[in-house]
Parts: structure tokens; C-alpha cells; sequence
């Protein structure tokens, strides 16, 4: 049987499973924390590799999904920027030191599109995109069944078009993206920065607020928490309706923590995409839903990758 190491890294936790083809439900899962002050993130990723049995267990491929910008032709990571020191960091290279199998990168945002085309939600559409809101925001897209990578990989950085320019600073050092401006953090930082300025809510006296807190507030009717989602899911839907005129999809999927808020972020972000679409056409036929693979969608996309990167 053709197994598949697959694994998802993460600023937090690096997760690693074990896939036979095929098959989502994985065989073994293994985590750990990213960072440990007497192991690098990668000797802790090795270490899950081989506890996990990639010596042991036929397996065909390794493929890792690694937050930020991916040279996956060559195996590179160009910049990830939720762990330090991964600049320009070959790790392919690093890894086929200990591993004798083919192994793939990809962008996690990339491979969990890629993972709800082929085994979540996606199924059955040919031209898809996805879109993950949690405490960034990232996507990808796939047209005639084909994941759109660009020329070095970069390409699909949907958290990184601008919504208000000169607006709130983004995690990239930009101003304005849709990421500083409807991402789960900055969901939390609007609502702090509003309580700051004597603006009331249930949420007032909350040391640490996130994006969860406001949205369970919102539901309980709290004005500044409702007016803070309805705020995020309209600039998100003026920029779905940008993507539709670029991409038209026959399928959005919305991935992430913030996209399971419900109707007090979906309501909003559906009535932005009818104000701001050109043309009625681009909703015909169109569905809009949230991802089916949850956690897991960044391992089953890894698990897809792997499957294609290798003979069948």
C-alpha cells in the first residue's frame, strides 16, 4: 500500500500525519510545539518524521505545508515569517539529507485549497476559490482543476490586496490589506482600539480580546462587537467580488477560525458582494460555503500534493 508522510507547520505547532493514497482518515497524527529552546523547528520536524515511520511504513512522499512565501520549485522557503531564520531556508535540501523520498513544499493556504478541491468541498468544481480567515488571511485558487502558483509560487496572497489605502498596518509592513483590516486580529485590535476610545460593550475590561470574544458577543447583541463583524465581512465581501471579476469561480470556500462565525459575518459579506460586482453573471451559479476539512485542511492538502507529485 502507498503511504504519504504529509506535514502542516505552523508559528505555534507542527503537526505530522500519515496517509495511506486516498484515504483523508490518517493512519497516525503526531504534534509538537514549533519552537523549543533546545531543538530548531526543523530537527523537531525531522524528529515527528521519523517517529511517525518514514522508514518503515512504504512510504511514496513527504510533502510540508509551511506558512509564508514558497519557492516550491526549488524547494525554498522564502520567507516565513511566523518562524525566525526561515529566510531563504532550503529545506527541501535540509530534509532530503534524512529522507530518501521525494519531498514537496507548498504554501499552507495553497495546499488547504487544494485539499477542499480534491476531498472537501470543492468537489465536483473545476474553477474554485478559497479564501482562510483566522489570524491572517490567505487563499488559493484553483482554474481548470489546475492550483494557480504564479511563476516563483507566490501567487493567490488574497490577505494582501489593498482595502483602505494608508489604513491600519498589515503583518507585511504594508498599509491597508485586507488582512489588517478584517483578519481575526484585526477583528480583536479594532474592537480594543474603539473600547479605548470610551465606546461601550460587554467586552470592556477584557485583558485579551479575540476575534472568538467578539463574535460570541456579537450574538449576544453587543453593538460595537456586531458593528466590528459587520465591518470585517464587508470589506471581506468587496474583496471576494474583486476576486470573482478576476478568478469567476463556480465555488467560494471560506476556510478559518473567523469564517465560522455564522450569518453576523456572512449576512454582511454577501450583501458587499451585490453592492460591488460588476455584473449579475458572475453569481450565476455560484456557491458560497464554508470548508469542510476544518484543522485538517492543510494536511489533506499536503496529502493531495504528495499523491500528484508521485507515479500513481
Amino acid at each position: 500500500m502507498d503511504n504519504f508522510i504529509v506535514a502542516d507547520i505552523g508559528g505555534t505547532q507542527i503537526r505530522v500525519a500519515l496517509f495511506a493514497r486516498g484515504n483523508i482518515n490518517p493512519l497516525q497524527v503526531r504534534k509538537i510545539r514549533t519552537r523549543d529552546k533546545d531543538q530548531s523547528p526543523l530537527e523537531r520536524l525531522i524528529k515527528l518524521i521519523k517517529e511517525i515511520g518514514a522508514d518503515t511504513h512504504h512510504v511514496r512522499a513527504i510533502c510540508v505545508a509551511v506558512p509564508g512565501f514558497i519557492d516550491a520549485e526549488n524547494g525554498v522557503i522564502i520567507d516565513a515569517n511566523n518562524i525566525p531564520g526561515w529566510v531563504n531556508y532550503p529545506i527541501r535540501q535540509l530534509l532530503a539529507e534524512h529522507f530518501s523520498v521525494p519531498i514537496l513544499i507548498g504554501n499552507d493556504a495553497n495546499l488547504a485549497a487544494l485539499g477542499e478541491w480534491r476531498y472537501g468541498a470543492g468537489q465536483g468544481h473545476h474553477h474554485i476559490l478559497y479564501l482562510t480567515i483566522s489570524t491572517g488571511i490567505g487563499g488559493g485558487v484553483i482554474i481548470n482543476d489546475q492550483l494557480l502558483v504564479g511563476s516563483r509560487g507566490l501567487a493567490a496572497e488574497f490577505g494582501h490586496v489593498t482595502i483602505i489605502p494608508e489604513g491600519p498596518s498589515c503583518s507585511c509592513g504594508q498599509r491597508g490589506h485586507l488582512e489588517a483590516v478584517a483578519s481575526g486580529t484585526a477583528i480583536a485590535r479594532w474592537v480594543q482600539e474603539k473600547i479605548g476610545l470610551g465606546f461601550p460593550s460587554s467586552l470592556q475590561g477584557k485583558t485579551a480580546i479575540s476575534a472568538k470574544d467578539v463574535a460570541d458577543a456579537a450574538r449576544e447583541g453587543d453593538e460595537l462587537a456586531l458593528r466590528a463583524m459587520n465591518r470585517a465581512g464587508t470589506y471581506i465581501g468587496y474583496a471576494i467580488a474583486d476576486f470573482l471579476h478576476l478568478f469567476n469561480p463556480s465555488i467560494v470556500i471560506l476556510g478559518g477560525g473567523v469564517s465560522t462565525a455564522g450569518p453576523i459575518l456572512i449576512d454582511p459579506l454577501r450583501t458587499a458582494i451585490l453592492e460591488r460586482i460588476m455584473d449579475r453573471a458572475y453569481l450565476n451559479d455560484l456557491t458560497i460555503t464554508t470548508a469542510h476539512l476544518g484543522d485538517n485542511a492543510g494536511l489533506v492538502g499536503a496529502l493531495a500534493l504528495a499523491e500528484s507529485g508521485v507515479d500513481p
